[in-house]
C-alpha cells in the first residue's frame, strides 16, 4: 500500500512569542515538525542562537549535536514531554517558548528528578522480570525490528509483538510482567520501558 505523508505544519507565528525570550547566553534552538520551518525566523531574531534542528521523544540526536556550543536550549512548541527528555539526558537549562499558548517556561529540577525517579522504578521492575513483551511498531521512522530481535536473544523468555498502533489496553490479555518499547515513546505505565532508557544488556 503506498503512503502520503503531510507534515502538520503550524499556521501560528512564533515571532510575537518571541518576544518573551529574554536569557542571556547561547541557545540551541530545538522543536517538533509542527514549527520547524520556523527556525530560521527565530535563529534571526534570536542573535546569540544556535538551530539545532528537530527533535523527537525517542530521538534527540539534534540537540546532542550542538549541546557542546551552547548554554542552553530553547524548545519552541507544546508539550513538556520533549524537552524534559533533552534537560534529562543533556544536562543543560531547557526552556519552552509555546506559541500555542504565548508561554515562556523552563523546566524545573523537581521535574527531572520525577522523571528519573519514575524511570529507577521501572528498571528495577525490569531486573526482577521473569517474562518480556517487545513492543515493535510497523509505523515508518519507528520500525526497530532488527534492535528487537537482538533484545530477545539476550533476554530470556522474550517475545516480540508487532502491531501498527500500539494499545496499552490490550497487555492485559498476555502474561507478561514487562514490556519493553521500541517505538516512540509515547506509551505510559508502571509496566512499560524505552528501549532508549535501558542500559547496555
Amino acid at each position: 500500500m503506498k503512503t502520503l505523508f503531510i507534515p502538520a505544519k503550524s499556521r501560528i507565528s512564533i515571532k510575537e512569542s518571541l518576544k518573551k525570550v529574554k536569557i542571556n547566553g547561547r541557545m540551541g534552538l530545538i522543536t517538533t515538525i509542527q514549527f520547524l520551518d520556523q527556525l530560521k525566523l527565530a535563529n534571526k531574531i534570536l542573535k546569540n542562537s544556535v538551530i539545532g534542528d528537530q527533535i523527537l521523544g525517542c530521538n534527540i540526536k539534534n540537540a546532542e549535536k550542538i549541546k557542546d556550543k551552547v548554554d542552553f536550549f530553547l524548545y519552541i512548541g507544546s508539550g513538556r514531554f520533549h524537552p524534559i527528555y533533552v534537560a534529562q539526558k543533556i544536562k543543560k537549562p531547557v526552556y519552552i517558548l509555546n506559541p500555542n499558548t504565548n508561554e515562556f517556561s523552563k523546566i524545573d529540577e523537581s521535574e527531572i528528578i520525577d522523571y528519573e525517579r519514575k524511570l529507577k522504578g521501572k528498571l528495577s521492575k525490569f531486573y526482577s522480570a521473569r517474562s518480556y513483551g517487545i513492543l515493535v511498531s510497523t509505523k515508518p521512522g519507528q520500525y526497530q525490528m532488527k534492535k528487537a530481535e537482538l533484545l530477545r536473544k539476550k533476554l530470556k523468555n522474550s517475545f516480540i509483538f508487532i502491531c501498527n498502533n500500539i494499545n496499552e489496553n490490550e497487555f492485559e490479555n498476555f502474561k507478561i510482567d514487562m514490556w519493553i518499547n521500541t517505538a516512540c515513546p509515547r506509551i505510559e505505565g508502571k509496566n512499560i520501558i524505552n528501549l532508549e532508557d535501558l542500559p547496555k544488556i
